[in-house]
């Protein structure tokens, strides 16, 4: 049996040089699936808005979405580290932090993510102070996407990647314990990881981070279409349909169920 993976545990894979691997679990089934395969990381996404409830973008994903799905993965969870997404709106001020973060680890995550740099310096410091373990995240950031633009690559420009640096260094410097980079050039993820203390986990800035996250389901094959930056590795969206016209084909046709498969 593997040992439960904590906060000290991430931290120290940076330092011993060994790659972080997180995906994203919305469910007990699956997310004992990614523990039993040794994922040391399952992240109760935000992301979940447009996976399992059918939304465009994140944004409209609320605390009790997250808290419940949180509950179902850390009770298919033996191993991995599990870090709940605080949605849009829930950590504005510190004392909405707290307060929704609370709930999170309450429900079981072992640490919360928080999207944001200089803006919410405050927010990481406060939580972490008060035992609640702080992932970042910077770079492209769902939750800002009106502002942004939509899902654009950040940090092109020496302004802006200068900016993505300085947020990364706030957020180590407040106190989380990892920090995800997301959409921005190759080379500017390099520069943060070799600059920061804590590990760096990439979606969509190259290979040069400590570790590596994705949406499962775009890895499984469940959408046809994903982003450039996402490697399939299962194409389960065709193995599943074609089990289940198989599946209406034979009830149509009479030719389930048969004696073998009645009580």
């Amino acid at each position: 049996m593997r040992d439960k993976i904590t906060v000290p545990d991430i931290i120290d894979m940076k330092k011993s040089g060994k790659k972080i691997t997180m995906l994203t679990a919305y469910d007990s089934l699956l997310a004992s699936i990614l523990d039993e395969a040794g994922v040391h990381i399952l992240l109760v996404g935000d992301s979940l808005g447009n996976v399992v409830l059918g939304y465009e973008n994140p944004i409209p994903v609320t605390i009790e979405d997250v808290t419940h799905h949180v509950q179902a993965v850390s009770r298919g969870t033996k191993n991995a580290l599990v870090v709940g997404d605080m949605p849009f709106g829930t950590y504005f001020t510190v004392e909405d932090a707290l307060k929704n973060a609370g709930k999170l680890i309450q429900a079981g995550a072992e640490a919360v993510k928080l999207e944001g740099g200089v803006a919410i310096e405050d927010q990481i410091r406060a939580l972490t102070e008060m035992g609640i373990p702080a992932m970042g995240h910077v770079g492209l950031t769902p939750q800002s996407i009106h502002q942004m633009g939509g899902y654009k690559v950040q940090g092109r420009t020496p302004e802006t990647a200068k900016k993505i640096l300085n947020d990364a260094k706030v957020v180590e410097q407040a106190g989380a314990f990892a920090v995800v980079l997301e959409g921005m050039p190759s080379d500017l993820a390099s520069k943060i990881t070799d600059e920061l203390k804590i590990p760096t986990i990439g979606i969509g800035a190259g290979p040069h981070c400590d570790g590596q996250v994705l949406v499962t389901h775009d890895t499984l094959g469940f959408y046809e279409k994903t982003p450039k930056f996402v490697k399939k590795y299962a194409s389960l969206r065709e193995l599943i349909l074609s089990a289940v016209k198989t599946y209406k084909k034979e009830v149509e046709e009479g030719r389930f169920p048969t004696e073998e498969y009645s009580y």
